[in-house]
């Protein structure tokens, strides 16, 4: 039985761009790094760049929210673009704007300037990552394309890992401005590789024509479809199980475990393990079984691994690496088991317009993980239990949302994107401008 067939989803009309599925996962996942990169790296020197910018903790936590607020406005924006003018010219801006950005940060003298040029590296930073998941799904069909999906995953997951590492060893030696001077050579560097080894995977013939009542009535028919939205919330809010211990990283490693700028490995290299593992599993499992039933080995994995999670951090009073972080290892191969079939699930519920699907979920994501960076981790990270607590709920979440998608709207994703067809004019924005 084919993987359109028992997904029961329609296989929107598109050219199959040849692409060697290595190379082309191995650049999608260096522009996915983006986003690690802009964030993990400056963890190490965050008291530093407090004190010399005279800026509080919270303000410092700041320059994670500003940042990922930046990044899901202009989310909405980078999947539709890339409908209208192609996948590559998209990418190249972005990659070329956060370039500019991270020198911005380098030489930044204030709090205030340093926020700003922050927002101006998430406006830029979604290109590659919102993008890349369209030109996935340009190249790749079915079980290859859950495949490749995984392996994007895979290759990207050691970014969390190396880069808090790689940030506190630039920190230790040449101060935390190197930090963003690292981060745009690691840009231009890419540029130079996408200027000539990234080709157009969304031609001319296929483009819809950006048009803003035509985009509302897009995103109107996505946002009007549950089941995406079901989808949607249930990966961010796993996600945020995971986002939580990340933008609590300096008060984990540093304040909770008493450790120094360079051993921030400690946290992220066994939640990057569990990444990578699960998505290498999901790749295994990709063909053998329905995107749907992968996702839910996910679920049973994560809650195992926030019930774990709970269990240690009462049972402790303080809890230390690497037993305190094992149970969050186990929640993120369960997350990253699940992702790559939950996203091709959803962008398949609407097959014609994937560049706007994965950019509204860039948005869903983005405002859960603002609101974790600067509400909910400053108010909890300095207690390992409540920090349990509020992984564990999340995770819950996600899995009433699951639930109710899979009762409720697994069996009418064909029906979903025809609807949404209909709506914005059998996917022809300009019938929506006359």
């Amino acid at each position: 039985m084919s993987d359109e067939v028992r997904s029961g989803v329609p296989e929107a009309p598109s050219p199959r761009v040849s692409a060697h599925p290595l190379a082309l996962a191995g650049l999608l996942a260096l522009l996915a790094m983006f986003g690690p990169f802009a964030i993990d790296t400056l963890f190490p020197a965050f008291p530093a760049v407090a004190r010399d910018l005279g800026a509080t903790a919270f303000a410092m936590q700041q320059t994670l929210s500003v940042y990922i607020v930046a990044y899901g406005v202009m989310a909405l924006l980078h999947g539709p673009l890339s409908d209208a003018y192609g996948r590559r010219v998209v990418i190249l801006s972005g990659v070329a704007v956060f370039t500019l950005a991270s020198i911005g940060c380098a030489l930044a003298s204030s709090i205030d300037q340093l926020l700003a040029f922050r927002a101006l590296q998430g406006l830029s930073s979604g290109a590659g990552l919102i993008v890349g998941r369209a030109i996935v799904r340009d190249c790749f069909e079915g079980a290859q394309a859950q495949r490749v999906m995984s392996l994007i995953s895979l290759i990207f997951g050691v970014a969390p890992a190396i880069a808090p590492i790689v940030g506190g060893i630039i920190f230790v030696n040449f101060g935390w401005h190197a930090i963003f001077g690292f981060l745009a050579l690691y840009a231009a560097l890419l540029w130079l590789l996408c200027a000539f080894a990234l080709r157009e995977t969304h031609p001319p013939d296929l483009r819809t024509p950006l048009r803003m009542r035509a985009l509302g009535s897009v995103y109107g028919g996505i946002v009007r479809d549950r089941g995406y939205l079901l989808i949607a919330f249930a990966g961010g809010l796993n996600f945020g199980a995971l986002f939580l211990y990340i933008s609590s990283a300096p008060a984990i490693v540093i304040g909770q475990w008493g450790l120094g700028a360079t051993d921030f490995g400690w946290l992220f290299v066994p939640i990057v393990i569990g990444m990578m593992l699960g998505s290498a599993t999901s790749a295994r499992m990709a063909g053998r079984f329905t995107p749907a039933q992968t996702a839910s080995a996910g679920f049973a994995v994560m809650s195992a691994g926030v019930l774990c999670n709970l269990a240690y951090a009462f049972a402790v009073l303080q809890p230390q690496p690497p037993w305190a972080i094992l149970p969050v290892a186990m929640t993120a191969f369960g997350i990253s088991l699940a992702f790559p079939a939950m996203t091709l699930l959803m962008l398949d519920r609407h097959p014609r317009q994937r560049g706007a699907a994965s950019s509204m979920q860039a948005v869903v994501w983005a405002s859960l993980n603002a609101a974790i960076a600067g509400i909910v981790a400053p108010s909890i990270a300095a207690s390992p239990r409540l920090l349990a607590v509020m992984a564990a709920i999340f995770v819950a979440a996600g899995l009433a949302c699951w639930w109710r998608y899979r009762t409720r709207h697994h069996r009418e994703p064909a029906a979903a994107g025809a609807r949404n067809i209909a709506e914005v004019g059998a996917v022809d924005p300009v019938a929506e401008t006359l």
